[in-house]
């Protein structure tokens, strides 16, 4: 999510390209560096996720979640490319701040993707909820303001009260199989479980919540595993690779964007992903410096653990 600071704690930046996005000094990061908000979000989100091709066959409300709201170009972007579809639109999203997405409506004109959402955005801002038609359909938009982390845990606690949150069965154990066919409630407070998620939060030596396994565990745990729903982010790295198949998760090799050669698409089923990570990822893996996930909000490195080997080796993927 984006970071603590005030205010005063982004600056506009003009990147090489001539467009304009944000600069957070806390955490000394560009939002969407290198090829600028509108391109990453179609290429990380837009088109990895399919996005058009699977809303042109969805029937029924389709459910986004926006980990990062940020500055709102991730949001926006996807928002732009859904309108022509007829399908209601529910975008749940989330953060621990406002601040970036006030800098940015004051540098809207600079900014440059807000347009017609402009007034939108001031809403998610001050209401934290706004409900519009847009082009085909009825966007209901929804702005949780709070710690993701925290946000994840309530949800699980309430849906299960006496689960220890955080952990799960052996990703190929019959607890596990037995969970995934069984369908998730509808959460009171998130709402709905979503088909695709943004995830853009801070990287993990910056911002380490947002990248550990009992965050992505409780993440998997509240989708619903008879609604096929998909995950990019922009690490490629093993660590975080490593991270989402022992939370459960199907991985895979994702698109390139402008200053990455790869990324990373994460889904509960083998069919939204087009490259799934292989056995010679894994061996490779094995041999990583970094690859054991991390458990606490502290970043460090290291090697797999032999019982993150054992388990890597027996989760459905690989079998």
């Amino acid at each position: 999510m984006r970071g603590p600071a005030g205010g005063e704690g982004y600056q506009l930046v003009q990147l090489t390209n001539g467009t304009h996005s944000l600069h957070s000094l806390a955490y000394g990061e560009t939002f969407h560096p290198v090829i600028g908000p509108v391109a990453e979000a179609e290429a990380l989100y837009v088109n990895q996720l399919r996005l058009r091709e699977r809303l042109g066959d969805h029937v029924g409300e389709f459910v986004i979640w926006d980990v990062g709201l940020g500055a709102a170009a991730n949001a926006l972007t996807v928002l732009r490319a859904a309108r022509e579809f007829p399908c209601p639109i529910r975008l749940v999203s989330f953060d621990n701040t406002i601040e970036p997405i006030k800098f940015a409506l004051q540098n809207a004109r600079e900014l440059g993707y807000f347009g017609e959402y402009e007034k939108h955005a001031e809403a998610i801002l001050n209401q934290h909820a706004v409900q519009f038609t847009d082009g085909a359909h009825e966007v209901n938009w929804q702005f949780h303001l709070g710690d993701f982390p925290t946000l994840l845990t309530q949800a699980v606690e309430r849906r299960s009260p006496n689960r220890h949150v955080g952990v799960q069965a052996s990703a190929c154990s019959p607890d596990k199989l037995k969970l995934e066919l069984q369908p998730r409630p509808v959460e009171p407070v998130l709402g709905a479980p979503p088909h695709a998620i943004l995830f853009d939060a801070f990287s993990p030596a910056k911002n380490p919540a947002m990248w550990t396994l009992p965050l992505f565990t409780n993440l998997f745990q509240l989708l619903d595993p008879q609604r096929p729903c998909a995950m990019p982010t922009y690490s490629r790295s093993t660590i975080m690779r490593v991270t989402l198949l022992l939370a459960g998760f199907y991985v895979g090799v994702g698109h390139a964007t402008g200053e990455k050669e790869e990324t990373t698409i994460a889904a509960n089923t083998l069919e939204l992903l087009s490259e799934p990570l292989d056995h010679r990822w894994l061996n490779r893996a094995r041999r990583s410096h970094s690859a054991e996930p991390m458990v606490e909000s502290i970043y460090r490195i290291a090697p797999l653990t032999p019982e993150s080997w054992e388990e890597l080796q027996t989760h459905l993927q690989f079998r």
